[in-house]
Order: C-alpha cells, then structure tokens, then sequence
C-alpha cells in the first residue's frame, strides 16, 4: 500500500508541475476575472434569448429537438439564439476548469473550495434552465434562473479576490457597525434583485408568445420594485457619509462611491424603460446592470476588510545546556 501511496502522489506532483496546470496557477486571477465577467455575460446573452422570443427556439431539453441536440435550419433564427445560448454554458465550464487547476497549482484550499463551488453550480445553472424550457417558461423558474446567476457571480467574485488575500482570520479595517451597515446594504441589494425578478415576470417579455405568467399587477410590484431602490440608495450614501466620518481606507469609501453611481446610472435606465413601455434595448442594459450592481455591493464588502497571509510555525529552540527530559525507568 504504501508504493502505491507513493506512486500517487509522485503523479499528483508531475501532474501539477505540468505546463498547462503552471500556467492556469500564475492566471489564477485573471482566470476568475474571467469568470465574473462570463457570469454577468451569460445573464446578458440570457435576456438576449427572452427579448427576442427564443425562449422555446429549442422546444425541449437536454436535446434541441425530439431527434436533435443542435438547432436545425428549419427552427430559423430563434433556434440558433437558443442554442447559442446554450453553448456558452460549455465556455462557463471551461474558465471553472482552469480555476481549478489553477486552485491546485496554488496549493491554497480555500481556492480549491471556491473555484469547486463555482464549478458545480454550472450544471446546477444549466439543469434549472431546462427545467425552465420543460415548464413552458414558468416565470417563477425563470426568476430562479437569474437568481442563480447571481450566486454564481458572489462565488467567482470571491475567487478572484482571494486569489490576492491571505488565508489567516479576516481583521476588519472599520468598525464593527459599519460593517454591519454594509452587510443591511447588501441585504437591500438582493431584495431589489428578488423584487426585479418579480416584475420582470409580470411583465410582457416572457420569452415566447404563449409563456405563463405570475398574474401580478406589474404596476403594484414595480412600485414595490422602486421603493425597494429609493431604500439601496439611502444606505448606500449613509455608508458613504460614515464611511468618510471614520477616516475608513480611502478604498473602502471609493468602493462606496462607485456603488452609489452605479445603482444611479441603474435607476435611470430601469425609470426610463418603465415610462417608455419596456424597449428591448433598455431591458437588456437594466439586465446587465443588476449585474454591475451586485459587484458593486460586493467590492464594497471587500474593502471592509483584508486577508493576511498565514504565517508559517516555527519550532520553539530549546535554550543552550538544557537537557533532554529522560523517561522514568
């Protein structure tokens, strides 16, 4: 047994020293860089296919068709966009692969742990989108869809950063009550993201002529929607203000500020799109906005606090002339 321990480990070490997984080690950060922005893409390419009634381009699943797994001519141009969209589930698969390896090639186990977290909630993405097309594009399931995303974006946002931090305990650079304002902040975050997957489910992009609906009055939920934005912004500027009253890291209080802007610029496109009857153009930006949104949030809870590295144990010398205790006899 132990030649056969042996054995596997001098293949796990020759597999790791190996070009491709050195490389993905040193491209860690950018690999999950990568991995954000294929998040926040695939939740662009997502409304793509709902704003252009290609929800059912591919009217089963896992095959397109009864007879196939691709699109055929004959399905035309709402095929192709759902499909398409279904191959970029395979680029999301590919940069969580890298991150891995490149996980192991740091020898870091809480990158491993999040780049496996990343990576398993890809199948996880693509089995609810499924489950969405088997539905009839139940919005409820649509909503869960979106939601995921989300998720899946916090996880690669965390790898990305941490890929620079250490792995001791967390030391706080403001105080105790800050934090936990922003932590409320990220709290209104996800309610506006919850209350906008509402709406959109009330609303007239279904994704395909004869989808369901979630029967709530779009003009009720959207009020809901709104207030929950006049809310995000409140305690965003109030974290912005005590962020400056505490001297916090100027960081943090940019971090503040860019999240301030960026829910500003998402407010606008979400009031201009709601008096202007929903054009597909602005639907599209306001998807990619709610993205920008959540980073935003995000990059201010990681400006809160740093990572140091851990240190490594050093063995206790034992002072000159002092003798070794003897066992009794």
């Amino acid at each position: 047994m132990r030649g056969v321990k042996s054995s596997t480990e001098r293949l796990a070490s020759a597999f790791l020293a190996s070009r491709p997984v050195r490389w993905c080690g040193s491209s860690l950060r950018g690999l999950a860089l990568a991995s954000v922005i294929a998040n926040i893409g695939i939740i662009v390419t997502g409304a793509a296919v709902r704003l252009t009634k290609s929800g059912l381009g591919c009217p089963t699943w896992p095959r397109c068709t009864d007879e196939s797994y691709v699109s055929t001519p004959e399905m035309g141009i709402n095929g192709a966009i759902e499909f398409g969209n279904r191959l970029l589930t395979f680029v999301l698969v590919a940069i969580a692969v890298a991150c891995f390896l490149g996980a192991l090639a740091r020898r870091r186990r809480s990158l491993v742990r999040l780049s496996v977290a990343v990576a398993l909630g890809i199948p996880g993405q693509g089995v609810i989108g499924g489950i969405t097309v088997l539905t009839n594009l139940n919005p409820w399931v649509v909503g869960l869809h979106f939601i995921l995303s989300i998720a899946l974006i916090a996880g690669a946002f965390a790898l990305w950063r941490r890929v620079d931090e250490g792995d001791g305990e967390p030391i706080l650079l403001v105080p105790a009550p800050l934090r936990q304002l922003a932590w409320v902040t990220t709290a209104a975050g996800l309610a506006v993201i919850a209350a906008g997957v509402v709406v959109t489910g009330s609303g007239p992009h279904s994704g395909d002529q004869g989808a369901k609906r979630n029967n709530l009055d779009p003009q009720q939920i959207s009020q809901v929607h709104a207030d929950l934005v006049f809310l995000l912004i409140g305690l965003t500027v109030a974290l912005w203000f005590a962020l400056r009253a505490v001297d916090a890291p100027p960081s943090a209080v940019r971090a503040a500020a860019t999240l301030f802007w960026v829910e500003m610029g998402q407010g606008l496109i979400g009031f201009v799109q709601y008096f202007t009857h929903l054009p597909v153009a602005l639907v599209a930006a306001h998807m990619l906005g709610s993205g920008l949104v959540w980073v935003a949030t995000l990059s201010v809870l990681w400006s809160l606090r740093t990572r140091p590295a851990v240190a490594p144990a050093t063995p206790t010398p034992t002072p000159a002339g002092t003798a070794e205790p003897v066992p009794a006899s």
